[in-house]
């Protein structure tokens, strides 16, 4: 297992030591700003962004645009689109269009670029960020271990990518330290936004004894209502739609990575780097969600151990291990 402690460092020092690339300065005026998204702003990952760009625009610091549901062969040409049209910004996910979104970057190099990848950031415009939310993702993971009575916990995602393995693991780090019984089923759905077949996949896990599931994917939750087992929310809290279901969630924040960006295009230095620390508890780019309708229904003892470890994560003084790798069902 590896950690991207020094990964994050580096881009944490590369945006605070960044002297500028030539790009204008916009201290003044309200930035033109666009988003793609392939999926609809509805869905978890998507909404945090869409998220923080409208609380951009309602502060009147930007105009903001964006097209969803664009297909991965129509990316490109709605990325050159933006450009065009004379905004400054561009924000998306480009983990499956990587070299149609470098490509476009390298031909506007006056328009600041912030995608979502699991690559390098490219010179002289091409930013990133990714959700680096594995500290509440371990800590929802413990409340997760504690509160399954079959030791048997489920875990449906949407693709096995970096972004969604390292959450994985540190969920069933989390568990296992609270539980070190707890066995995992591990299920990949092959879609962003398909809820029916997520939830069938609970169903399949729930029929095995299965009483508590991480929700990566939307519809996971419906399945632990529906046969009344409990699920943990992932990047947004859905416990108003799930009282009696949804127990915590890991969420994820956005602001301060939009806000990051947008300061430096202000100034004139934005340039190539790596956002993704942004996304963490010190920065304030993730937590865990307040337990809400199960304040009272987690045990006190579990709680306790949950809110030392949250303490420990913002003292520094534990790492949560980022692992990428294709998580593995461990139930038997």
């Amino acid at each position: 297992m590896t950690t991207r402690r020094t990964l994050l460092s580096a881009g944490a020092a590369l945006i605070a030591l960044s002297t500028g690339l030539s790009l204008p300065a916009f201290a003044q005026e309200k930035i033109k700003v666009a988003a793609i998204y392939t999926v609809p702003v509805e869905q978890q990952w998507v909404s945090r962004i869409h998220k923080a760009l409208d609380a951009a625009k309602a502060r009147g610091e930007i105009d903001y645009v964006f097209s969803e549901n664009v297909t991965n062969a129509d990316y490109e040409r709605v990325m050159r689109q933006y450009a065009e049209q004379g905004n400054k910004f561009i924000v998306g996910e480009a983990f499956a269009v990587e070299a149609a979104a470098r490509k476009v970057a390298k031909d506007y190099p006056k328009t600041a670029f912030l995608l979502g990848s699991s690559g390098k950031p490219q010179a002289p415009n091409f930013a990133v960020f990714d959700n680096y939310i594995q500290e509440p993702a371990y800590l929802s993971g413990m409340i997760a271990g504690g509160m399954s009575k079959t030791n048997k916990i489920g875990l449906v995602g949407g693709y096995p990518i970096p972004e969604v393995n390292r959450l994985m693991h540190a969920f069933m780090a989390g568990a296992k330290e609270t539980n070190p019984k707890a066995e995992f089923t591990v299920s990949f759905i092959g879609s962003w936004f398909d809820p029916p077949k997520a939830k069938e996949a609970s169903f399949a896990m729930i029929d095995k004894g299965v009483d508590v599931l991480y929700a990566e994917r939307f519809g996971v939750s419906d399945a632990a209502k529906e046969r009344g087992k409990l699920a943990i929310g992932n990047v947004v809290n859905t416990q108003p739609q799930y009282p009696e279901t949804v127990v915590a969630s890991a969420l994820w924040s956005m602001e301060p990575t939009i806000n990051e960006a947008l300061k430096a295009i202000k100034a004139g230095t934005f340039k190539e780097a790596d956002y993704g620390v942004y996304s963490t508890m010190k920065h304030k780019g993730s937590e865990l969600a307040p337990l809400g309708t199960f304040e009272s229904k987690v045990p006190a003892d579990l709680i306790a151990k949950v809110k030392a470890r949250e303490q420990e994560i913002r003292d520094g003084k534990l790492v949560v291990v980022v692992n990428d790798k294709e998580p593995k069902s461990t139930a038997r």
